[in-house]
């Protein structure tokens, strides 16, 4: 039989783990609570960096107190792994289902920040999920992974987003409803950096194209594109090279600790992204509502076939919102055009005029009828007040 003194210590220990299972039941108490407020404010359930922060903190703990710090990172890692199932399994409690929302990027991006400021408040909670590409974001669509996904298709300073119109061109999606975001770039750095030690500046090619002008300002400065704004910001912050600097935005640099090193650095004031929300299904759009219509048209091969197109549309006094054409992928040195008008697709004067130029055209495909955005809203007040509440 064990001597008293090793039957005392085995007690205490014993003692010791029913305090952890308590402070670990708290813990998992707070989680939940943590995911009702994502949910609430529109934040994706796995914060990379966050979760980066907190084992970078009890690492540090673990060496102050004499324990292994390996041994720590890998109990904390399967803590969090609960912690993750813990607020998967709650959603399936909630009375309304959460609208699950695929974006393009990472925490801190715009597409990121224009979802939050969209979506937050939603009845039911709102799970959003980045994804490194359009393509991912999509296939999450397609897959039934996401309900729906908002996705950048043009810049007022830099152009069309191309490889949303290629996947839009792929079928079976729907465009539902559209936003305009002010986008407003920071270039970010390490905390201390001067811009004359910057050597390399990284950002997604939309945002390098925006601010080429400050680029231009920065002659000692190569421009290297990366898949995201957000993400790029945080290759600064890990690598910890005061030569590189990132464009994004000013909640990026809240978000990872780095400084903003220059402020409003777009081209042009008031540089604005336009963005679709596209799903598999198509929404209802009301008459009453001033709407706009996505067609996408495959013509034929022949002189004037797209000016009689446009003619068309105009005869019947239908606006032209934009034009833009992408080579098809199956016929080399062909195009196919995406059209928006400023109409809705019941309308009779848009019946009347697809029914016209119908004969020109290889295809017709309406994209989505959809309220028209009167304005672009301002995402750096809408990404502090929701940092706030964090």
């Amino acid at each position: 039989m064990p001597g008293p003194d090793l039957q005392q210590l085995r007690e205490d220990i014993e003692e010791i783990d029913r305090r952890l299972l308590k402070h670990l039941k708290r813990r998992m108490e707070l989680v939940d609570r943590v995911a009702r407020s994502k949910l609430e404010a529109a934040y994706p359930f796995r914060d990379q960096k966050r979760e980066d922060i907190v084992l970078q903190r009890v690492r540090g703990l673990a060496v102050e107190l004499g324990l292994d710090p390996h041994g720590i990172e890998r109990l904390y890692r399967r803590i969090m792994e609960m912690s993750i199932s813990r607020q998967q399994a709650l959603m399936k409690t909630l009375d309304s289902l959460p609208l699950r929302v695929a974006y393009q990027g990472v925490e801190g991006s715009y597409s990121h920040l224009t979802a939050q400021r969209r979506y937050a408040g939603r009845k039911g909670g709102v799970l959003l999920t980045g994804f490194d590409t359009v393509r991912e974001a999509v296939d999450a669509v397609r897959s039934g992974q996401a309900d729906l996904t908002l996705l950048p298709i043009e810049n007022s300073t830099a152009g069309s987003i191309n490889e949303t119109y290629d996947e839009l061109a792929e079928g079976g999606l729907s465009i539902n409803a559209e936003a305009l975001s002010q986008v407003e770039h920071c270039l970010l750095g390490l905390p201390g950096t001067q811009l004359d030690e910057i050597r390399l500046v990284i950002s997604h090619s939309q945002a390098l194209a925006q601010c080429a002008e400050f680029l231009r300002g920065l002659p000692l400065a190569r421009p290297k594109a990366e898949f995201d704004t957000a993400g790029s910001a945080a290759k600064v912050k890990d690598g910890e090279d005061p030569s590189v600097a990132a464009i994004a935005s000013e909640s990026a640099a809240r978000l990872l600790g780095l400084e903003v090193l220059a402020q409003g650095i777009q081209d042009r004031a008031g540089n604005s992204t336009r963005f679709v929300e596209v799903s598999l299904e198509a929404a209802p759009c009301p008459h009453d509502t001033p709407c706009k219509t996505s067609i996408v048209i495959s013509l034929d091969h022949s002189a004037g076939a797209l000016g009689e197109v446009l003619t068309e549309f105009g005869r019947r006094g239908i606006q032209l919102a934009k034009l833009e054409s992408r080579p098809t992928v199956t016929d080399p040195w062909k195009y196919r055009f995406y059209v928006d008008v400023e109409a809705h697709a019941d309308d009779a004067s848009m019946v009347g005029a697809l029914e016209k130029i119908s004969p020109l055209c290889h295809e017709i495909r309406i994209l989505g009828t959809y309220p028209m955005a009167d304005r672009a809203e301002p995402l750096a007040q809408a990404s502090q007040e929701a940092d706030d509440k964090r």
